[in-house]
């Protein structure tokens, strides 16, 4: 049996709900949590959520079209890019300020 007769006795309501638990788990992490890196893990989950559920949309409504593949690999490499350039803003600030916490970060506050 090949992996897109397997994805086709999966019914589509499974991947929604797995991508809806991922992107709550995500929204839950990023708005709770003060840990700078903690927060960026929570919003490549989000995106990952995003990714599963497009994927298996493109996969039962428009079998065999790659689109939705492809969408989701241009949202990898953006979220690649977002993490990057996350992770050296939370580098430098730990680096010159000792600490990582959100809450007593204020750079850009008046």
């Amino acid at each position: 049996m090949n992996a897109v007769a397997a994805v086709g006795m999966i019914p589509l309501s499974y991947f929604l709900i797995l991508g809806a638990l991922l992107f709550g788990l995500g929204l839950y992490g990023a708005l709770l949590r003060t840990n700078a890196v903690r927060v960026l893990m929570c919003i490549e989950l989000m995106l990952n959520a995003v990714n599963i559920n497009l994927v298996a949309f493109n996969q039962y409504l428009n079998r065999g079209y790659v689109g939705g593949q492809i969408f989701a690999i241009f949202i990898m490499t953006v979220a690649a890019a977002e993490t990057a350039v996350g992770l050296a803003i939370v580098l430098e600030v730990v680096r010159r300020r000792n600490v990582i916490d959100l809450d007593k970060i204020n750079l850009l506050k008046w």
